[in-house]
């Protein structure tokens, strides 16, 4: 498959290591399960684009924690855009799955990326103090919430970048039952269904 690169406003830097990313998820997904078979040969677009659309959304600086990271969307994708930008972000994926976690350390190491990884469940894990927060295609948006709850920065600066499919709507109306929180949404650029919820200020009721 042709990969859609000419999308993607990046420097020569960034997209070479997309390009080794792409190279290493189709390398380790047969034995590690990291996407879903049926979408590797698609990976660039399905997983790889449409994890770089929410760079610009989060902060500049700081600190980024990407909750159950899997395969390395989007966290291994914002390190590789904050790496060509040199911009001052450090990247932690929490990943329960040891195997996964593998992977995540191994591509840390092999794209030159500012990451770290914590192998554990994201509700355990020690809280991150994040100035953002994203997750991909990991759980409904009201537990979403209180997973983030528990990483991002106490000083109500933080913004959560959620990438929600068709459903958004629904989840959205539900999350608000237990949840006061400022939103924007944003068009996803791959998915003509789907948003980027774009959460700031969160309480729980």
């Amino acid at each position: 498959m042709t990969m859609n690169t000419a999308a993607l406003d990046v420097s020569r830097e960034t997209l070479e290591r997309l390009e080794l990313l792409h190279a290493l998820l189709k390398k380790w997904n047969p034995a590690i399960n990291l996407v879903s078979r049926s979408s590797l040969d698609q990976a660039w677009d399905r997983h790889i684009m449409d994890s770089a659309q929410i760079f610009s959304l989060g902060a500049d600086h700081g600190h980024w924690v990407d909750l159950g990271s899997g395969g390395g969307f989007p966290g291994l994708v914002v390190a590789c855009m904050a790496a060509g930008q040199d911009l001052p972000i450090r990247v932690t994926m929490i990943e329960a799955d040891q195997r996964k976690a593998t992977f995540l350390r191994l591509a840390v190491d092999q794209l030159s990326i500012n990451a770290n990884v914590i192998a554990q469940r994201i509700e355990k894990a020690s809280p991150q103090n994040a100035q953002t927060v994203s997750a991909r295609a990991l759980a409904p948006l009201p537990l979403l919430l209180s997973y983030a709850a528990r990483h991002i920065s106490p000083d109500g600066s933080a913004t959560c970048l959620f990438l929600k499919g068709a459903n958004w709507r629904q989840e959205v109306e539900l999350a608000r039952k237990d949840w006061q929180f400022e939103l924007q949404v944003h068009q996803s650029t791959t998915d003509p269904e789907g948003a980027i919820l774009a959460v700031r200020s969160m309480s729980h009721v």
